[in-house]
C-alpha cells in the first residue's frame, strides 16, 4: 500500500520534523521524510509525546495477562465451567490461532481509522472481554468473550511497530526496547500474582480473572487522548499533495518471509519453553515449586533484555549475529536439558531465558525492513499472521512425541532441530535490506 493509503496518527501524532538516521539505516536508506504536519497547540501538542509514551507501556503491559493469567487458573476454569479436557487444550491454542486471524486485518482497519484508534479499540475489546468471560455463562460464552479479547491483542500486536515507527523514526531501537520489555513485565506479572490476587480476593477464579480489566481500561485513556486529538486536528498533508509510491507486494518480498519464519520458530520456542520446561524438570526430579520458579525465571530475563537488545539491533547494520548468538544459548540450554536437566536446572533456565529474546529481535527488525509506516503495517501485519500460524503445531507435537515416546529425548531433538533453521532465517532477515527494494 501507499503511504497516502494508510490513515496514520494524523497531527496528533505528527513525526518529528528534525530526525537523526539510526545507523542500521544509513546513508543508503534514510528515514523517509516527514509530512508536514499542522503544529500542535499548546500544552497538548507538547504533552501529546509522552502521552502515547505511556500509551505504549500500558497497551503493552495488557498484551499478555489475558492468556497467562488463564493459564495459572485453568484448573479451576475447568472444573467451575465443566469444561472437557479437549476444550482446555483447545484454549492454550487459541492464542496464535486468533493472533493470525485477527492480525490480518489489522492494516485494513489502520487505513479506515487510523493506528491510534485501533489500538484504542483493542484496548476496550480487552476490557470488556477479560471483564465479561468469567461471568459469560458456560463454556460458549467464556470462548466468545475471551475471542474478543483475543481480538484486541492481535490487532495491536500488529499495528506497535508502526506507532513506533511513525511518532520516533529516529529511536526505533529505544521503543521497541521499552514496548518489549513492558509486553515481558505484563507476562512474568500476569503469571506470578493471579493466583495470590485470587486468593486475597475471596478465592473465586471469576474474580481472579476479571480484575485484569482494570488495568486494560486505564490503558484506554491515553489512547482516547490521542485519537480526541487526531480527530480535532484535521489532516496532517493532503494526500494529493504526498508522493507517491508503487504497492509494496509483501508476499514477493525474501526479507519478509525470512523474517516471518524467524518470528513463527521463536513463538514455538517460546510456548514449547512456557508450556513444558516446568514438566521436564518435574520429570528430572525437580520438586513442582522449584520448576515453577525456574519457569519464572526464565520469563524474567525478558525484562531487562527486552529493552537492551532492540536497542543494541538499532546500531547494528546487520542483525544476523544476534540471531546466531540468541539461538546458540538455545542450543545450549536444550543440550543441557538433555543431559542434565537437574543438575544445571538454574544455568538451562537462565540460557532459555536468553534464546526467548529473539521475540524483541524480531520485532526490532520488523521497524527496520521498511522505510515507511505503510510498508511497517503491511510487514507487521505479514510476520505476525504467518509467523503465529507457524507456531501452532509445535507445542502439539511435543506433548505427541512426549506421550508416545515416554521420555524427554525426542522432544528436545525436535526442539534442538527447529533452532537451526531459526538462526538460518534469522541471518537472512537481519541483512541491511528493505522491503520496497525487493518490490
Amino acid at each position: 500500500m501507499a503511504d497516502d493509503d494508510l490513515a496514520t496518527l494524523g497531527p496528533a501524532a505528527e513525526p518529528r520534523t528534525t530526525l537523526t538516521d539510526s545507523p542500521a539505516d544509513g546513508p543508503d536508506h534514510p528515514q523517509p521524510a516527514p509530512a508536514e504536519a499542522v503544529p500542535a497547540a499548546g500544552a497538548a501538542g507538547r504533552w501529546l509525546p509522552r502521552i502515547l509514551v505511556a500509551g505504549l507501556v500500558l497497551a503493552a503491559l495488557n498484551l499478555r495477562p489475558a492468556i497467562t493469567s488463564l493459564g495459572a487458573l485453568l484448573e479451576e476454569v475447568r472444573d467451575g465451567l465443566g469444561m472437557s479436557g479437549t476444550v482446555a487444550g483447545l484454549l492454550t491454542s487459541v492464542p496464535a490461532l486468533c493472533f493470525a486471524a485477527f492480525g490480518i486485518a489489522a492494516p485494513r482497519l489502520a487505513r479506515r481509522w487510523g493506528p491510534g484508534g485501533v489500538v484504542c479499540a483493542g484496548m476496550v475489546a480487552i476490557t470488556v472481554g477479560v471483564a465479561v468471560r468469567p461471568y459469560a455463562g458456560g463454556t460458549g460464552g467464556f470462548l466468545a468473550a475471551s475471542g474478543l479479547a483475543l481480538a484486541g491483542i492481535a490487532v495491536s500486536n500488529v499495528l506497535m511497530p508502526v506507532v513506533i515507527k511513525s511518532w520516533f523514526p529516529d529511536r526505533v531501537g529505544t521503543m521497541t526496547g521499552l514496548y518489549s520489555m513492558a509486553l515481558a513485565l505484563g507476562t512474568s506479572l500476569a503469571a506470578a500474582l493471579t493466583v495470590p490476587m485470587t486468593e486475597a480476593l475471596g478465592g473465586s477464579w471469576r474474580t481472579g480473572l476479571a480484575v485484569w480489566a482494570a488495568l486494560a481500561a486505564v490503558a484506554v485513556l491515553p489512547w482516547l487522548l490521542v485519537v480526541r486529538r487526531r480527530a480535532t486536528a484535521g489532516p496532517a498533508t493532503p494526500a494529493a499533495a504526498r508522493p507517491a509510491r508503487a504497492p509494496v507486494r509483501i508476499t514477493a518480498s525474501p526479507t519478509a518471509w525470512a523474517l516471518a519464519v524467524f518470528f513463527g520458530l521463536q513463538a514455538t520456542a517460546a510456548y514449547i519453553t512456557m508450556g513444558w520446561m516446568p514438566q521436564i524438570f518435574r520429570d528430572a526430579g525437580v520438586s513442582a515449586g522449584t520448576a515453577g520458579v525456574l519457569l519464572a525465571v526464565t520469563m524474567a530475563m525478558g525484562v531487562p533484555l527486552s529493552f537492551v537488545l532492540p536497542r543494541l539491533a538499532s546500531r547494528m547494520r546487520h542483525q544476523g549475529p544476534l540471531a546466531v548468538l540468541l539461538g546458540l544459548c538455545g542450543l545450549a540450554g536444550y543440550a543441557g536439558l538433555w543431559l542434565a536437566p537437574a543438575a544445571g536446572a538454574w544455568a538451562w533456565a537462565l540460557l532459555m531465558g536468553i534464546s526467548n529474546c529473539a521475540f524483541p529481535l524480531a520485532l526490532t527488525m520488523i521497524g527496520m525492513r521498511s522505510t515507511s509506516a505503510a510498508g511497517v503495517v503491511k510487514l507487521s501485519a505479514f510476520v505476525q499472521s504467518v509467523g503465529y500460524l507457524i507456531s501452532i503445531p509445535g507445542p502439539l507435537l511435543v506433548g505427541t512425541l512426549y506421550q508416545h515416546s515416554g521420555g524427554w529425548g525426542l522432544p528436545i531433538a525436535l526442539m534442538a532441530g527447529l533452532m537451526v533453521p531459526q538462526i538460518a532465517v534469522g541471518v537472512l532477515a537481519g541483512r541491511d535490506r528493505r522491503i520496497e527494494d525487493e518490490a
